[in-house]
């Protein structure tokens, strides 16, 4: 604590700043992913970050889930490298950046199969995985996954509380509604006791809510500063009404938008320029935020540029 504090007096910002890899969209190819992740290990960001999607439909989507707005499903859904198998690649290509999912769609996976597939890859990296899981939204991807869009709610709670079980001391036994793991041994454990770092994708009130009680971080997406500073409050309240020190759940900001060559004159949070872009992180010290990242399909060349005009201001 007391380097966080000498850091703020500093003006140094603490959150650890990280970037999307390139795994959809015109710039993705292994080759891309290789050198927007080694370049971020080498100007010193602290994190990248992987995406999941199953499918495109050719047909309009509801945005965000059911009751959304439809549009016409974005090209890069199309085509989007796995975020598992992506970051196992990315960590034998580093050794010191974290690698984070934001967010992995846990419930088209059988928990068992997926907890050792994530125990895995923080093996391999060295206990460096923060694992972001999310419920899913998109209707095409849960018929194509078998999985009923009514298993969202309690059933991803379980889910998620059935990996921790994969996770934890052998012998394994899980006795759920949805999901039964037999007394048995299951490996490898992932680095840390319990389980990686595990956030929760949420928005709606009730998602965040099931977030704190599970004891999970947070991972939500940044539109307007207003949004951001309620949904954190509500979730460090109801974690700590579930009898958990928030201050300990960690919160990741992902901004869907870019840091820019020029200043922007509209812009939304933590987009525009490095320097319009590091006073905006002010916000993000005193809300506690631990990561953010940027997703954008920008050259990755000038993405690392721009980055590491960012870091060098904050």
């Amino acid at each position: 604590m007391a380097i966080a504090r000498q850091e703020k007096e500093n003006g140094m910002s603490r959150v650890e700043l990280g970037i999307g890899l390139p795994t959809s969209g015109r710039y993705a190819s292994p080759e891309a992913i290789a050198q927007v992740a080694e370049g971020a290990e080498r100007i010193g960001l602290g994190s990248v970050w992987t995406f999941d999607r199953l499918l495109r439909p050719t047909v309009p989507i509801a945005m965000g889930g059911p009751g959304g707005p439809v549009m016409d499903p974005p090209e890069a859904f199309g085509s989007v490298y796995d975020p598992l198998e992506t970051l196992t690649y990315v960590a034998a290509r580093t050794s010191r950046i974290r690698l984070g999912t934001s967010v992995l769609d846990s419930l088209f996976q059988n928990p068992v199969i997926l907890a050792r597939r994530i125990a895995t890859l923080d093996r391999l990296s060295g206990g460096r995985l923060i694992a972001g899981l999310g419920q899913g939204w998109m209707s095409q991807e849960f018929e194509a996954a078998g999985v009923p869009m009514s298993r969202r709610g309690a059933g991803f709670g379980e889910h998620i509380e059935a990996m921790r079980a994969v996770w934890g001391p052998d012998p394994v036994r899980f006795d759920g509604r949805f999901h039964r793991i037999p007394e048995s041994e299951i490996g490898p454990k992932p680095v840390r006791p319990g389980g990686p770092e595990v956030l929760v994708g949420a928005v709606a009130p009730a998602s965040i809510d099931r977030a704190a009680r599970l004891g999970t971080g947070l991972s939500l997406v940044i539109f307007e500063w207003g949004m951001v500073r309620d949904t954190i409050a509500r979730f460090r309240g109801a974690a700590e009404a579930a009898g958990h020190h928030p201050s300990a759940l960690p919160v990741v900001v992902q901004v869907n938008g870019d840091v820019t060559g020029k200043p922007l004159d509209e812009r939304a949070p933590l987009t525009g320029s490095p320097d319009q872009v590091a006073g905006d992180l002010a916000a993000l010290d005193e809300l506690d935020v631990r990561h953010v990242l940027w997703m954008s399909d920008v050259e990755p060349e000038e993405r690392l540029h721009l980055m590491e005009r960012l870091r060098a201001l904050a």
